[in-house]
């Protein structure tokens, strides 16, 4: 665990995580971006899988927490030799402050340890500050389809890279 002016990172895994960070990706996406129910639900369906079939040899997931209340998370999926990077999500308040850097730190440190070729992400268009730091990282967007899954019309895309 990595702890900061009592900001930490952890990557245990304890009861009551996966409901928070599923609560908050539909809470934030709603009030940020007009996300509706679908969002949240496809968000606990992806962490129950990540959770069910969890190698921490080969995945990790990167909690933030301010105190023992969680403000984040970024999640990395084993999909074989490819790294997927999921859940990648910073409570308002806490943006600005090199938090969302450091676990793309994190997240390419680990890929890279663990001898992934290449890495991906599926984002939506309307994500702008997340796409500069995917670009800040090598990570660039190689494919674009429209999109109604999230209860309203956004264009779906996909960023990679290669290590």
């Amino acid at each position: 665990m990595e702890e900061t002016n009592g900001i930490t990172i952890r990557t245990d895994i304890c009861p009551g995580d996966l409901g928070t960070i599923i609560y908050l990706h539909g809470i934030l996406y709603k009030d940020e971006y007009n996300y509706g129910i679908s969002f949240e639900s496809i968000v606990a369906t992806g962490l129950s899988e990540f959770y069910n079939s969890y190698n921490p040899e080969k995945e990790r997931i990167w909690i933030i927490e301010d105190n023992s209340k969680i403000v984040g998370c970024l999640l990395l999926k084993n999909r074989g030799e490819t790294a997927q990077l999921r859940y990648f999500v910073l409570a308002p308040e806490y943006r600005g402050l090199g938090l969302g850097n450091r676990l793309m730190q994190k997240f390419m440190e680990f890929a890279k340890d663990c001898q992934y070729k290449d890495a991906y992400l599926w984002t939506t268009n309307d994500l702008d500050t997340a796409h500069r730091l995917y670009k800040k990282y090598g990570i660039t967007l190689t494919e674009e389809k429209p999109s109604h899954e999230f209860g309203k019309f956004l264009i779906e895309q996909r960023y990679d890279c290669i290590f």
